[in-house]
């Protein structure tokens, strides 16, 4: 319709160009408040990001749109129009590209985030950046193919390479990679976290202090570090103290000598365990008369405290108070001891 009134091809082309981003601005501009009332009734402020960080890709795919409208208006030869054309869907296809990285950043990474605070481990942190990597370099590479396809460059042969490169670099990357997904299976499988007490075998014990992409830090009780490759610790078997829960069962044994009284001595290391620092109500604490020794009669103490952390310090505190208690009440404490008889 434009011909009728505008002969120029340039004035044209100009006219429609301008219109259009008018046009589309308007729009865009309309539906950005529109989303900005929206959002600011939710409670979330990932749609004010997404709203915020894709105006931008959103006005530059307007600009390229509308050049790429505008030059059909200008008669050009065959050759020229079809690279013109090239050219400006090629900063399209970029464009588009990056308003999917932001929408995605937007949306996935916020919500990976979110999930991460709730963690101890860093790893969460690690994996996050890893997947942004990914994403980054996917939608780089999507990108390039597709305007290479648009160029007339055959991409089933590159498509090809790029498949023998990823194998041959996923194949020397194998233990790295294998680390790295036995790290973020523990912590997602939450079989272990920063601050957990684990025993792996009779040598290696101690607190986990740090989960990392290859190797997990357990520092022992002697003060010193232990680092261990994740695909390693995934495949042991472990034995975390701090799971199910912190609490922590104690077992305490002792003796007393034969002729003792069994009922009052478990009323009296009863009450007793009653008293220890962090011990826990429920369950209660209970004694147990478990055998009739060599030289003496064995109990055992059972009692829970609040926090595994606490428990080498409750057993310090039960050991004294049982001593103690039997010393006052005057029941004899048995020690090995042998008899010689001399034969004149």
């Amino acid at each position: 319709m434009l011909e009728q009134y505008i002969v120029n091809h340039y004035l044209r082309a100009f006219i429609v160009l301008a219109g259009l981003l008018f046009l589309i601005r308007v729009g865009l501009s309309i539906a950005t408040r529109i989303s900005i009332k929206l959002s600011s009734k939710t409670k979330t402020d990932v749609d004010d990001k997404l709203v915020k960080k894709s105006s931008r890709p959103l006005t530059f795919l307007a600009f390229f749109v509308s050049i790429f409208v505008a030059v059909g208006e200008v008669p050009l030869e065959e050759n020229v129009s079809i690279v013109l054309n090239h050219f400006i869907s090629s900063f399209i296809v970029i464009v588009i590209a990056y308003l999917v990285y932001v929408v995605v950043n937007v949306l996935v990474i916020s919500a990976l985030k979110k999930a991460a605070k709730k963690t101890k481990s860093d790893i969460d942190d690690s994996l996050i950046t890893i997947f942004k990597s990914i994403l980054n370099s996917a939608l780089i590479i999507i990108a390039i193919l597709y305007i290479l396809n648009l160029w007339g460059v055959e991409i089933t042969p590159l498509l090809a390479s790029l498949g023998i490169a990823g194998l041959a670099v996923a194949l020397a990357l194998q233990p790295v990679l294998s680390n790295i997904f036995s790290g973020a299976a523990m912590v997602l499988d939450h079989s272990v976290r920063v601050g957990d007490l684990v025993y792996l075998d009779s040598n290696t014990k101690g607190k986990i202090m740090h989960i990392g992409l290859r190797s997990t830090k357990i520092q022992t009780f002697d003060n010193e570090l232990i680092i261990i490759p994740n695909s390693k610790l995934a495949e042991s078997t472990i034995q975390n103290v701090a799971l199910p829960e912190p609490k922590s069962r104690a077992v305490v044994s002792f003796g007393v000598a034969y002729g003792s009284d069994v009922d009052k001595v478990k009323k009296i290391i009863l009450a007793e365990l009653k008293k220890i620092a962090h011990v826990e109500k429920n369950p209660e604490p209970y004694v147990r008369f478990t055998e009739m020794a060599d030289s003496a009669l064995s109990f055992k103490a059972y009692f829970w405290v609040d926090n595994f952390e606490n428990r080498f310090s409750a057993i310090d505190e039960a050991n004294t108070r049982i001593y103690n208690a039997l010393n006052k009440a005057k029941i004899e404490i048995p020690f090995p001891q042998v008899d010689v008889h001399v034969k004149k």
